[in-house]
């Protein structure tokens, strides 16, 4: 049997068992399962992978992969239930769509470059909107903010809407920051948040002009705080002080320690 064919007897295999623990004498906790309450186990698995990925645990990322398939056919599964889809309308779709939107791959179509490529990307998609929809309106709100205003200014860039280098950024993060200090100034509150929020939009847009991932980064420097700061209760308490018994200029110290061990 080639790989081809095991993979989709393996595959069947997997809808089998979702099947048979969502039917009658299945599982009760499979059985009682919605879409809504599937949404924060769905999320946790994908950061679980995350976290494989960050980790270069190859062994983890096969098993958490498998977890996130599982969710897929779980809602498949679902869906079938309820009469709106099938795992294979599922599957037809998303083939449908992949080779629809790389012609350069599957028809005839040639391109340079991957700009190239991206700008095709969104031609394509905007014969696939609804009317009314603009190249921004399915970027789901619920996206964590960081990862939303790059995906929203990469979309644009694609199209010519962008900064032409990252010097012209700057000028506009120091732009803003000077309005943001000037709402600071005034002690207006409404005006400071909403410069706030530009003044962050700006550096999102600073850097993915260096190339630059702003939520893997602002993950990294909570991580490293995180690490640092450990690092000072640890120091603390083998001198056998607390948190609450020391001093600001005693934990800097120790926060300079933990920098100097590249922590």
């Amino acid at each position: 049997m080639d790989e081809e064919k095991t993979n989709g007897a393996l595959f069947e295999e997997l809808l089998d068992i979702v099947a048979r623990l969502r039917g009658q004498g299945g599982c009760p906790w499979d059985r009682e399962q919605t879409r809504e309450s599937l949404k924060p186990l769905m999320l946790e698995e994908l950061y679980e992978a995350f976290d494989a990925i960050d980790r270069e645990d190859e062994m983890s990322l096969r098993e958490e992969l498998g977890d996130m398939l599982l969710h897929i056919v779980f809602h498949a599964q679902i869906g079938k239930e309820k009469g709106s889809f099938t795992m294979q309308e599922v599957l037809e779709g998303i083939i449908y769509k992949m080779k629809k939107r790389h012609p350069h791959v599957f028809g005839e179509l040639q391109v340079q470059d991957v700009d190239e490529v991206l700008l095709n990307w969104e031609k394509i998609k905007d014969t696939e909107r609804q009317e009314g929809e603009g190249m921004l309106s399915s970027l789901p709100k619920t996206l964590p903010a960081l990862l939303r205003a790059f995906a929203i200014q990469s979309r644009v860039a694609r199209v010519g809407f962008d900064w032409k280098n990252a010097l012209e950024v700057e000028s506009k993060v120091k732009e803003e920051w000077q309005e943001f200090k000037a709402a600071w100034d005034c002690e207006d509150v409404a005006c400071m948040e909403e410069e706030w929020g530009d003044l962050i939009f700006a550096l999102v847009n600073l850097a993915r002009h260096l190339h630059i991932q702003p939520e893997e980064a602002l993950r990294k420097s909570c991580d490293r705080f995180v690490r640092r700061f450990g690092f000072v209760e640890k120091r603390l308490k083998e001198k056998g002080k607390t948190l609450e018994n020391v001093t600001l200029e005693e934990m800097d110290a120790l926060w300079e320690e933990a920098k100097r061990e590249r922590l």
